[in-house]
């Protein structure tokens, strides 16, 4: 009994003495209070790369926050004009506009209180100081060569690190092409060297070897796909919807030159030839079409005006009619908005701006062409590509480019063309900063043109082209300061902007 007792003893001491020390730090911690410092415990942006379709982060903090401490001593470099929205514990920044491609972001957040600290008039307790990173994408250009090194090929210019790379094969010439939205691919159709028909065309898939979303490991580079041949059907254009689903082809029938229609098919390669296998839109035969921003639809030139035909279901009962456009232009991001073209009895051109609200707004009025629309995702401006007749004895027609303030109506010519170059081809820049322009240089009248020889869409030889960039403000300092473009030193046509 007596050596029990002496070993339980010490035992007994050494308990008393921690539930002394334990009472002893809870009666600390309660006369302090909560010293526990806010932190965030979570950055969506964090280490990533971001594109114009990325409109914003969260930040998700360990503890409710003062609002307006954190949205005083949040910080960006370089800065990003944004609004602030909370939901509990969660702050969301919406950007004003898209980040400008090829720049590198840091935010910070130091100083900000949480609620319990201001409840209780501790200025001392303050958040943990957070500091996060992330990237845009880099600026890249798409083109077809027109250098004999990469003649009718795709090639891919990375402006931000100055590279360039040819990633379609040399035994096809590429005829046109659109990316994919997080350009990993490019759908392109293409004839080959040795066939001179430009009706003969294929589409294919090309990959970028650039990654689809951020963090993801990207294709090699230059892995070429057949998506559709023209065994029996001519392809004569085709789109590709903004969700990078689906492919809609308008097609004509090569034993019957008068059958031609739409046909829509999945956007990448299939196993299965059920699905792959394209279907028809069973509608009456339209002419110029473009997919609608939500992938659902197609809106066709159609009769004496323009029809929304869905993609699934009765195509012969369209969406909605506007008898009095003839061609749908361009449509803004959401959808809510079109720009479209009236085709008046003197032979002028009105373009319009249609909203869902049934809200018809004319913008200008053309004696020549309207080549194309684009809608800026950064501002409520539309750039176009446009035309006037200088000579209605020859018809020649000059090219210029003009921004349009939705809002205010008010036009801006951003630059003038030589006459007579129809074949021009303009592209916007994903985050609205950059207008990329070609200009060709056809065949002399007197060289007959090669079998295989580059041509334009009027079926004009090509004998070389320049590509230009020109950089662009917003309409309103743009009225001040004078733009010039750079011509760049790449030699091709059809430019268009990567995603």
């Amino acid at each position: 009994m007596t050596k029990s007792k002496a070993l339980v003893q010490p035992l007994d001491r050494v308990a008393i003495a921690l539930m002394l020390l334990l009472s002893f730090l809870i009666g600390v911690m309660i006369l302090q209070g909560d010293a526990v410092s806010a932190r965030v415990r979570n950055f969506t942006w964090q280490n990533q790369k971001i594109g114009a379709e990325d409109t914003s982060f969260t930040l998700t903090f360990s503890r409710p926050m003062e609002t307006k401490s954190v949205e005083d001593n949040l910080k960006i470099d370089p800065p990003l004009a944004g609004k602030v929205s909370w939901a509990g514990r969660r702050m969301v920044y919406t950007l004003v506009t898209p980040a400008p491609y090829g720049t590198n972001y840091q935010v910070k957040l130091q100083g900000a209180r949480d609620k319990f600290a201001t409840q209780e008039n501790n200025s001392k307790r303050v958040i943990q100081p957070f500091t996060g990173n992330f990237r845009t994408r880099d600026r890249v250009i798409l083109y077809i060569g027109t250098n004999v090194e990469d003649q009718g090929q795709l090639v891919l210019y990375n402006l931000t690190q100055e590279q360039k790379r040819v990633i379609t094969p040399k035994d096809l010439i590429v005829m046109d092409f659109e990316a994919f939205p997080n350009g990993e691919k490019i759908l392109f159709s293409a004839r080959t060297t040795k066939n001179p028909d430009l009706l003969s065309a294929k589409l294919y898939t090309v990959t970028t070897g650039i990654p689809g979303k951020s963090g993801e490991q990207a294709e090699p580079a230059a892995k070429v796909d057949l998506i559709l041949d023209s065994k029996d059907y001519q392809i004569l254009k085709f789109d590709l919807s903004p969700d990078g689903q689906t492919i809609v082809v308008q097609r004509g029938n090569k034993a019957n030159p008068g059958d031609f229609g739409l046909w829509f098919m999945p956007a990448t390669k299939d196993s299965s030839e059920e699905k792959s296998t394209p279907k028809r839109l069973q509608s009456q035969p339209g002419g110029d079409f473009m997919i609608t921003p939500d992938s659902k639809a197609v809106a066709v030139a159609q009769g004496q005006g323009a029809a929304i035909l869905p993609l699934q279901g009765d195509a012969s009962k369209p969406l909605d009619f506007l008898p009095q456009f003839g061609l749908v232009q361009a449509f803004s991001k959401d959808g809510s908005q079109a720009a479209m073209v009236k085709f008046n009895t003197d032979y002028t051109r009105d373009l319009f701006l249609v909203t869902n609200q049934g809200v018809q707004k004319p913008l200008l009025k053309t004696s020549g062409s309207i080549i194309s629309c684009q809608f800026d995702t950064a501002s409520p401006s539309l750039y176009c590509l446009l035309t006037q007749l200088v000579s209605k004895e020859q018809y020649i027609e000059q090219p210029y480019v003009v921004a349009i303030d939705l809002k205010s109506g008010q036009q801006k010519p951003l630059l003038v063309l030589p006459p007579d170059q129809r074949n021009v081809q303009m592209s916007l820049s994903p985050d609205g900063l950059g207008l990329l322009f070609d200009q060709i240089v056809p065949q002399a009248d007197t060289t007959p043109p090669p079998a295989n020889s580059l041509k334009t869409d009027d079926g004009e030889a090509i004998a070389t082209s320049s590509l230009w960039l020109m950089p662009l403000l917003p309409i309103t300092d743009a009225a001040t300061v004078e733009i010039r473009p750079e011509k760049l030193p790449l030699v091709g046509f059809h430019p268009r902007w990567l995603p």
